[in-house]
């Protein structure tokens, strides 16, 4: 493969930049997941990929090639389907609580497997609330199966299930930019189908991306704005979520324009133990699950197949807020 021809068709500018087909990608990105591009090549491939902004055929490619170096998972022998939650983004002006949504689904009966990175830099990362939360993370894929079977949640490092995508994400500390891992990495499925992707994205570009590539694919996910790109609802104004299924989108809940719920009581200090605390008070009963959280809940339980139908997914996740707010 010439990298020097590839960079010449994506480097040219926002204008003069030509996409990538899928199969090239699909070999470019298995290159670079392989350790396969040199330095100086890789550092301006991701520049002129970000500087262009990947097609939606790219994503495809890298994303086929991502899955076919993901160490495999099975999922655990229970009914309904895992919900696998990405966690990349951490926390940065309101708490991380994409530990609550695992955890509750968990304790609902659905499998959970969390993967993420370990570091949140200058952000609470979903790591560092787990490790509060005595949830620590699994060092090998057989360890991360073996907690996924026995207690229905599991949160996995990247580096465990595939080292070449954080050797990727890794890129980032020297180019000071995010790069096309930090979409891809989003949209990995490590049980190859089946599963469910629960995707909160930054901005409406990545949803654009994102929904573009479950639809391609026909994988199943639910796809939303994140609260700081983390993968939960904004507790205090709920977004719109999408459910991705069959290659057919269906918009689940609206997102809400004003905000009824607005004095959620969620812990004005962010930092994992305080984010830890305030979760046990969530799951004990000593304080309300937000709405937004409970709404999310529902389009889990509904595309996990717990729920029999979607109403049934919502009568479920009320009854979950309800609880826990006259407990």
């Amino acid at each position: 493969m010439s990298f020097a021809h590839l960079i010449k068709e994506i480097g040219r500018g926002e204008r003069g930049a030509n996409d990538l087909d899928e199969a090239d990608a699909h070999q470019l990105f298995g290159a670079m997941l392989d350790g396969g591009v040199p330095e100086l090549e890789l550092g301006a491939i991701l520049i002129a990929l970000r500087m262009k902004g990947e097609s939606i055929g790219e994503l495809v490619g890298f994303r086929q090639a991502a899955q076919e170096r993901l160490s495999r998972m099975s999922p655990p022998g229970r009914p309904a389907r895992v919900a696998v939650i990405p966690s990349y983004n951490g926390a940065k002006r309101q708490p991380n609580l994409t530990p609550l949504v695992a955890m509750l689904l968990a304790r609902m009966g659905v499998p959970v497997l969390v993967h993420g990175t370990l570091e949140g830099q200058d952000r609470v990362a979903s790591a560092y609330v787990f490790r509060e939360l005595g949830i620590l993370p699994c060092t090998s894929v057989a360890q991360a199966q073996a907690q996924l079977d026995a207690d229905g949640l599991a949160f996995v490092p990247t580096g465990v299930i595939s080292p070449g995508l954080a050797s990727l994400l890794a890129v980032r500390s020297q180019l000071g930019l995010r790069n096309c891992a930090h979409t891809v990495v989003k949209l990995i499925d490590p049980f190859g189908g089946g599963s469910v992707c629960v995707v909160g994205v930054t901005h409406p570009h990545y949803l654009e991306a994102g929904r573009g590539v479950l639809v391609a694919t026909r994988e199943r996910g639910l796809i939303f704005r994140g609260t700081d790109g983390e993968s939960f609802a904004n507790p205090r104004k709920r977004p719109r979520i999408e459910y991705l299924v069959e290659g057919q989108c269906e918009v689940l809940f609206e997102a809400e324009h004003t905000s009824p719920d607005a004095q959620v009581d969620t812990p004005k200090d962010i930092e994992a133990r305080a984010t830890a605390t305030y979760i046990r008070n969530v799951l004990e009963g000593r304080a309300p699950l937000p709405m937004p959280i409970a709404n999310q809940l529902a389009c889990c339980l509904y595309a996990t197949g717990f729920a029999a139908d979607f109403n049934q997914a919502k009568a479920l996740a009320a009854v979950q807020a309800h609880t826990r707010a006259v407990a």
